[in-house]
């Protein structure tokens, strides 16, 4: 009896085949299994089955090593993107510098306004005004010399006889004199004598000192309070100027009458002092003019 498959040749056994026949070997009347045989093919089994393990397992560290560099990649691209410095960035994320550059019209400080503009007309020159206003107090010092205020004066008639001396009361009256202002001081027996004669422009108060001849045409002393009469007969200094819409005069002597000489310096003196704190005050009054309308 033949385990032989009928009308062909015997068949080969094929170990990864179950229904495939095992061979045996043909010696003898029973037939027993060909052991050598079945050793080779449990051998090619076994190296089938570690090559498979083996080609798996490379396969499947490939495919983790791959997911991982992905990973790191993805990662990575991310961290780049968030920590891009800036110059780095895409020209699409910055502001164009292109366009018009905003322009702005040069500012300045405006120039303080001048004084002298304020007290140069009647029609800026509008502060309260009069003689104590222009003289206030009871005494004056200039430097280290204190002078003591006798009286002051207003009028509107700046040719009245007991004001001015005739002459110089003319030439107010022509050039149009609005206000005549006195005040007086005194120090050591030696004492002056201010007048202050208001117009409406500069030009008419600097027109009004021009045609004053300060030999003749003066102002009369004033006397009263700390001052006594001086000045009434004896020969005095006299001065005149103007400034802005005033003019102004001065008289100094002594007042027990003597005459004035070049060499009487404390009259000289006297004169200048009052006549410079005139100007001053003049000034000031523009200042404080100016001071108000820059505030405004």
């Amino acid at each position: 009896m033949s385990f032989g498959q009928q009308g062909g040749p015997p068949s080969q056994w094929d170990p990864w085949k179950p229904q495939s026949q095992q061979p045996w070997s043909s010696g003898g009347g029973e037939q027993t299994p060909d052991w050598a045989a079945l050793a080779e093919a449990s051998e090619i089994r076994n190296r089938r089955r570690r090559l498979f393990f083996i080609v798996g397992g490379a396969l499947a560290t490939v495919a983790i090593g791959t997911a991982v560099a992905m990973a790191v990649v993805s990662a990575n691209g991310s961290d780049d993107e968030a920590n891009k410095p800036t110059s780095s960035l895409s020209a699409a994320s910055i502001p164009s510098a292109t366009g018009t550059a905003p322009s702005f019209a040069p500012t300045s400080a405006p120039p303080p306004l001048d004084p002298k503009e304020f007290i140069a007309s009647k029609a800026k020159d509008t502060a309260p005004l009069s003689a104590r206003i222009l003289y206030p107090g009871t005494q004056l010092t200039m430097g280290s010399t204190v002078y003591k205020k006798g009286t002051t004066s207003d009028t509107k008639n700046c040719a009245a006889a007991d004001t001015v001396q005739p002459s110089l009361g003319k030439i107010l009256k022509a050039d149009g004199c609005t206000q005549f202002m006195r005040v007086s001081y005194t120090k050591d027996g030696v004492s002056v004598t201010v007048g202050v004669a208001v117009f409406d422009t500069e030009a008419l108060a600097a027109k009004a000192k021009g045609q004053v001849n300060t030999k003749k045409d003066i102002v009369r002393s004033l006397s009263g309070g700390a001052v006594k009469p001086f000045c009434n007969s004896a020969i005095c200094r006299t001065t005149s100027n103007s400034y802005g819409r005033y003019a102004y005069f001065t008289i100094a002597g002594f007042a027990n009458g003597k005459n004035v000489t070049e060499k009487d310096t404390a009259v000289f003196s006297i004169g200048n002092n009052l006549a410079e704190f005139t100007f001053r005050q003049i000034h000031r009054r523009g200042e404080a003019q100016a001071s108000t309308a820059a505030s405004r």
